[in-house]
């Protein structure tokens, strides 16, 4: 008798495996109906304009279903530990809370990347911001969070956040010193990303370097930038803190300033001439008549009467503009020879006298 009490006794309680099971059972009816409300969800947004529902229920999904079987399993294995007596609760605990955290902090990295490309696929006026700002912000909300979900998980490990924090602190200032440059391009980074003075795609040049191109990419401590003969060229960041940045990519129009010479002997007809430019121009489609638009004869020169057209296009696109600024020339050129007048080359005029008899 006392055999078989002894091996009773050694018997794990059936009850408590059974109720283990049973939550795995419940866990699997929760994430399957869970998935299936998330996807009628995702169906009724799609037709919503609320971007952000879109961007919730699409990060949502994977995290909540492992976020589903995370508790379930710790639960389980506590009703486990209790038919065992294994004595592993605390260490079950423990991982639970780390396991939610990180659960939790994926959930908010999917989630800052939908917003993100929501925002930046958005219609102008919609919210819509340029890939390098979104993206800056994107980078600092998810490092955020990270350091955020590290320090948890530390905390629930028990070590002291203070102290983590405080140790940080003193080598973040030796870091720093040490990492000068490094952290001069960082904050170039970030004034770009706020003051914004040009964006992935704009073609920016500076006067002070030889520094032209379209920006392909702004990270946190270089700018690749593709010169026109398809270089890259990586600058730090730093260095736009002491340079003069042209964005011809923001222009509003494209000038034409040209200055056209005239014969001599075509004095008479020049009036003329100028006054017919100009209405051309007025009458051009492609010339922005909300812009300044002026053709004055401007100087007597060597060998020309000096004229001058000042006026702009409605197109900033560098190869549209040059076909625009062709047929203006060839319009002028039409003008002046429908006058009769020809466009002057340098000349001299030699006056030769005979000997005096």
């Amino acid at each position: 008798m006392e055999l078989i009490d002894s091996l009773l006794a050694r018997v794990p309680d059936y009850r408590l495996t059974v109720q283990s099971f049973a939550v795995l059972v419940v866990a699997a009816f929760v994430h399957y109906v869970g998935q299936r409300v998330l996807a009628h969800l995702r169906r009724r947004s799609a037709v919503t304009h609320n971007r952000y529902d879109d961007a919730l229920l699409a990060a949502i999904g994977k995290p909540f279903g492992w976020f589903v079987w995370v508790v379930a399993a710790s639960w389980a294995l506590e009703l486990a530990d209790g038919a065992f007596e294994a004595g592993l609760v605390d260490e079950v605990h423990r991982l639970r809370e780390v396991a939610v955290v990180w659960v939790l902090a994926w959930f908010a990295v999917r989630f800052i990347r939908e917003v993100e490309a929501q925002v930046i696929h958005a219609a102008p006026g919609e919210g819509h911001m340029d890939v390098a700002t979104a993206a800056a912000i994107a980078k600092i909300l998810r490092i955020v969070v990270l350091v955020t979900a590290v320090l948890l998980a530390m905390q629930a490990f028990g070590f002291s956040i203070a102290s983590v924090l405080a140790f940080g602190g003193l080598g973040g200032l030796a870091v720093g010193f040490a990492a000068r440059d490094m952290l001069a391009n960082f904050f170039g980074a970030l004034m770009i990303f706020l003051d914004r003075p040009f964006s992935v795609g704009d073609w920016i040049r500076s006067p002070d370097q030889e520094i032209e191109g379209t920006v392909e990419d702004i990270g946190w401590r270089l700018t690749r930038i593709r010169t026109f003969d398809q270089r890259p060229l990586y600058v730090p960041n730093a260095t736009f803190a002491k340079l003069t940045v042209e964005n011809p990519s923001r222009m509003l129009n494209r000038r034409i300033y040209e200055t056209i010479g005239l014969r001599y002997d075509d004095l008479p007809v020049l009036p003329d001439i100028v006054a017919d430019v100009e209405r051309m121009l007025r009458e051009h489609p492609d010339i922005d008549q909300e812009r300044t638009l002026m053709v004055n004869f401007v100087t007597f020169g060597a060998s020309s009467l000096d004229f001058f057209v000042y006026t702009f296009t409605k197109t900033t696109d560098w190869q549209t503009f040059h076909v625009v600024k062709q047929d203006v020339l060839f319009r002028i050129a039409q003008v002046i020879q429908s006058h009769g007048a020809e466009i002057a080359f340098p000349t001299q005029v030699m006056h030769l006298t005979g000997p005096t008899a």
